[in-house]
């Protein structure tokens, strides 16, 4: 019989980089970023800092293995610095996080991202990460490299000294790895720090991209999210054997102080009903190191089978319709952009909100008969890869978007020059993988994602359909212009008329032929003068909806409407002004007379 062998936590993931995001050179790149700047901003927003923030990229040599470059990756913040005793268990141990099993929406939770880009970075070119710090306490810096003790899963602390830095406060990091870049597309770099600068609006970047020339976009907002306080796991969302490991976190304690402080939304009334509902009365006040197996199964089942409260929806936090609003300008010109921020609500048993935002920039050159670019959130953290099994793509493709006005071929993402930004917030997403590249599909969780790009396509509707009134509007003009004075020309020679005949005829038919654009124009031009003042009243109000029109507040029993037809069909639906959805105010434009 072979000897069986015990192996550490670091050496399962030196061996499974895969898993974690680690699976081709250019995903390290990416992921290496991405674990870095994610550090940076909870660190900042866990002290109160804005974020200042510098991101350096650039290749700096052959890598050691084929079809690969040394990449030089460096993140600099200005957020709280890191202790120089704490060093090795941030960047070179795994599983060590001071956020590791708390119900809270910060992007680093499980203290593997970091580790795993050490371990990468010490793979392929034999270092870790070098690493300055400096806290407000420190009158010098600190300067070391890190390295993953593989075989103990341990950090190893390398040529630490003290040197002077010019910031009061902050950390910078460097990884120098083997690698390949990509700026553009589902995994590029560029796309990355544009998705991290639309939902972190509070954040000033600073970014060099190989040779290109340092580019700076600073905050639109002064306001730093405070992330709220950890919120506890609802009893409904675990399955036995994670309820018995949970329990094993209390030790000795009574299993009725268990149930009440392990869970979200237990109170005495819980418990008479638990025991209602055949939980043994004489086990409540039994430690639960005294517990049996069937015990817990006894206790379990009565759990489950208790109508319980909701958890609470107070441990989510947005990023707001107005610091996106604000925020998605930073990205270029933009002739559209439409934003729905739903209000928090319960999924599987767990918080949720839901944020979307629409945007057409007139810099870029999509084309119209090619998908509209996805940007999915998780957390506020940008998801790149393996779209086509998430949640968000699975709402998106289920919404009619010919309804809208935009082209969808069967089951997939509608096509044109467009941004769609969904982002999901929540202190329990589930994910498909360790490496947080896809979010769990659930029935509720996609149907609350649909009921946000639901409202938000009505806004783009308007807007398309604004645009082909002009458009129409424009042609008519320009035909009047085009053949008008070539009529009348025609009449005036046939019949010798003289010039002041001709002259009173060219303006006759102008009035005649233009009297319908001429009232037109002006009941556009008297909509969109109301709708000016009706965006100044809301600015006084401090509501920023960009270039929205109307809004429909949409709730759950809106599922059935226009966007659930089958494509290819048309209907006209009422509806209903009821639901949880801010409302935002409605502004009705004047359609031009018919000839």
């Amino acid at each position: 019989m072979s000897k069986i062998t015990k192996s550490s936590t670091a050496e399962y993931f030196a061996k499974n980089l895969q898993q974690v995001g680690f699976s081709s050179p250019l995903k390290a790149v990416l992921t290496t970023l991405k674990e870095a700047v994610d550090n940076s901003l909870d660190a900042c927003e866990s002290s109160g800092i804005l974020p200042d923030l510098l991101v350096e990229i650039s290749k700096v040599g052959a890598g050691s293995t084929k079809n690969t470059d040394l990449i030089r990756i460096v993140v600099e913040d200005n957020g709280p610095g890191i202790e120089g005793e704490d060093l090795a268990k941030v960047y070179g141990e795994y599983l060590a996080s001071s956020k590791f099993g708390r119900g809270q929406c910060s992007r680093g939770q499980q203290g593997i991202g970091i580790s795993a880009a050490t371990t990468w970075a010490q793979m392929t070119n034999a270092r870790g990460v070098s690493v300055v710090s400096k806290t407000k306490k420190m009158r010098k810096a600190i300067s070391a490299q890190v390295d993953v003790d593989i075989k103990s899963n341990t950090g190893v602390v390398k040529n630490k000294e003290s040197m002077d830095w010019d910031r009061e406060h902050g950390t910078r990091v460097e990884f120098i790895l083997d690698g390949r870049i990509q700026l553009n597309g589902d995994g590029g770099i560029l796309t990355y720090i544009e998705g991290t600068i639309l939902v972190n609006p509070h954040m000033t970047i600073t970014y060099k991209l190989n040779d290109a020339d340092f580019v700076t976009v600073t905050r639109v907002s002064t306001e730093v999210p405070k992330v709220p306080e950890a919120s506890l796991p609802h009893p409904h969302t675990f399955k036995l054997g994670e309820f018995i490991t949970h329990a094993t976190l209390f030790g000795k304690t009574t299993l009725s102080k268990f149930l009440k402080t392990g869970f979200s939304r237990i109170s005495d009334q819980s418990i008479s009903d638990f025991v209602k509902k055949g939980l043994p009365k004489n086990l409540l006040e039994k430690p639960l190191t005294s517990l049996s197996e069937e015990d817990f199964k006894k206790v379990f089942q009565a759990v489950q089978n208790t109508d319980l409260m909701a958890p609470s929806t107070k441990s989510v936090l947005t990023v707001g319709e107005e610091a996106l609003s604000k925020s998605i300008t930073r990205l270029g010109e933009i002739d559209f952009f439409a934003v729905v921020t739903r209000k928090p609500t319960i999924c599987d048993f767990k918080p949720v909100v839901v944020e979307v935002a629409l945007a057409r920039f007139k810099d870029r050159n999509q084309q119209n008969d090619s998908p509209v670019t996805l940007l999915r959130f998780a957390n506020r953290v940008p998801l790149q890869f393996d779209k086509s099994g998430c949640a968000i793509t699975w709402a998106i493709e289920s919404v009619n978007w010919k309804t809208y006005g935009l082209g969808q071929p069967k089951d997939s993402l509608p096509l044109g020059p467009y941004i769609f930004a969904i982002s999901i917030v929540s202190p329990f997403i589930k994910f498909k993988n360790a490496s947080k590249e896809t979010i769990d599909a659930s029935e509720e969780l996609v149907a609350e994602i649909r009921l946000a790009l639901i409202q938000a396509g009505q806004k783009l509707s308007r807007h398309i359909k604004k645009e082909v009134k002009e458009a129409d509007l424009e042609r008519k003009l320009a035909h009047i212009e085009q053949f008008g004075p070539i009529l009348v020309e025609g009449l005036a020679r046939i019949i010798n008329a003289p010039e002041s005949r001709k002259k009173r005829a060219e303006e006759g038919l102008k009035k005649l032929l233009g009297r319908d654009s001429e009232e037109a124009m002006a009941d556009l031009e008297a909509a969109e003068s109301k709708l000016l003042a009706q965006k100044q009243r809301e600015k006084k109000k401090g509501i920023d909806h960009g270039d929205e029109e109307e809004v429909d507040v949409i709730s759950s029993e809106d599922l059935v409407d226009e966007a659930s037809e089958p494509q290819g069909t048309k209907k006209t639906t009422t509806k209903k002004a009821v639901g949880t959805q801010k409302a935002t105010a409605t502004t009705k434009k004047t359609t031009g007379k018919k000839a």
